[in-house]
């Protein structure tokens, strides 16, 4: 029987003398925390004696033809897109690998063309869509093709997925604006038949509906731009009552609302609060500067073609990474909301807080 080292090696072979799972080994070789450090010595040591190399399918990605990692994306000029084709081209370059990019402008059709068209070009494609899951079956891709679906409901057999928890953190955001004393809180929705801008929407209603029942949902139409956050905020200025705050689905539209109201004389926070989602750099030097959940878009566009080129012997697991609330002074300043920064229990909040 041949020695078991070199090429041949997998990581079930590691995982079997390391006695630990598959996963532990894949988070131990990646760098991951949450693995014991006698466990992650254990794991390195037996790799290293087996000569076995954790990125086995980025070496065989990085020999094949092509050299070239596909990238389908719902839209391309815009900063959201910008940033994550930063973080995904910077760890290809990193690799020795190039990009073949396409933005099919939100139209199935086109996106599935684009899948099409990327046969026999690339090694590898990662694919972002509300509708990515459809459109990769209906693509025939070769099943031998390594595909990542980012922020996609998609449950695929052997396809990796990785996305951001819109839906808990739209939920912080509500809860850090309940804990500022707001009751009167709209919503200014993203981009329609949208994964992220669906699970946004649905962890404001959620929160609204466990934190404070009595409240309707103010939900106002968005389309992830400026122009259309600016109508949302003139919309607002023309209601009968202003809500006390107002919670963009993403900062961009945040600045097209901030702008409305500062030209109506309105003032943030003084007058209403303003909180958006992303933190993209502008975010910081608004004024007054936006609360906002932060994402890292760039290390997310990285991590996307780590998990792309991970050891074909790992489980595809779906991974969903956190958001990070930064509070600013457009939600923190001489509003009415308390001067509290602290996310307390507001399960309480339900059968004492007045009704709209």
């Amino acid at each position: 029987m041949a020695p078991l080292n070199g090429p041949g090696v997998t990581i079930k072979d590691v995982a079997r003398l390391a006695n630990v799972s598959v996963a532990t080994v894949s988070r131990a070789l990646n760098g991951h925390e949450n693995v014991a450090a006698a466990v992650r010595e254990r794991v390195l040591a037996i790799a290293s004696s087996l000569d076995y190399c954790p990125h086995h399918a980025a070496r065989v990605l990085s020999s094949r033809r092509t050299r070239t990692v596909g990238v389908v994306l719902p839209d391309l000029p815009c900063e959201y897109y910008a940033r994550l084709m930063c973080g995904i081209d910077l760890a290809a370059r990193e690799r020795g690998l190039q990009l073949l990019v396409s933005g099919h402008h939100q139209s199935e059709q086109a996106q599935g063309a684009a899948l099409r068209s990327m046969r026999g070009r690339v090694d590898g494609i990662i694919v972002m869509s509300p509708h990515a899951g459809v459109d990769v079956l209906a693509a025939h891709l070769p099943e031998a093709l390594p595909v990542l679906l980012l922020d996609s409901d998609a449950q695929l057999p052997n396809v990796r997925s990785l996305r951001i928890d819109n839906y808990g953190a739209a939920r912080t955001l509500l809860r850090h604006l309940l804990d500022r004393g707001y009751r009167r809180i709209a919503f200014i929705a993203g981009r329609e038949s949208h994964f992220n801008a669906d699970e946004r929407l649905r962890g404001y209603r959620d929160g609204l509906a466990e934190w404070l029942p009595q409240a309707q949902p103010w939900v106002l139409a968005g389309d992830f731009d400026v122009a259309s956050g600016h109508r949302a905020g003139k919309a607002l200025l023309a209601a009968p009552q202003l809500p006390d705050a107002v919670f963009a689905a993403n900062d961009t539209m945040a600045l097209g609302c901030m702008l409305a109201f500062g030209a109506a004389g309105v003032r943030v926070p003084g007058d209403i609060a303003l909180a958006g989602f992303n933190d993209i750099p502008l975010a910081q030097y608004m004024h007054p500067a936006l609360t906002t959940m932060r994402v890292d878009i760039a290390g997310f566009g990285a991590r996307a073609l780590h998990l792309l080129l991970e050891d074909a012997d790992a489980a595809a697991v779906p991974q969903c990474l956190p958001a990070e609330l930064v509070v600013r002074e457009s939600t923190v300043g001489n509003g009415p909301g308390r001067r509290d920064d602290t996310l307390t229990d507001t399960s309480a909040l339900a059968g004492s807080l007045p009704g709209w």
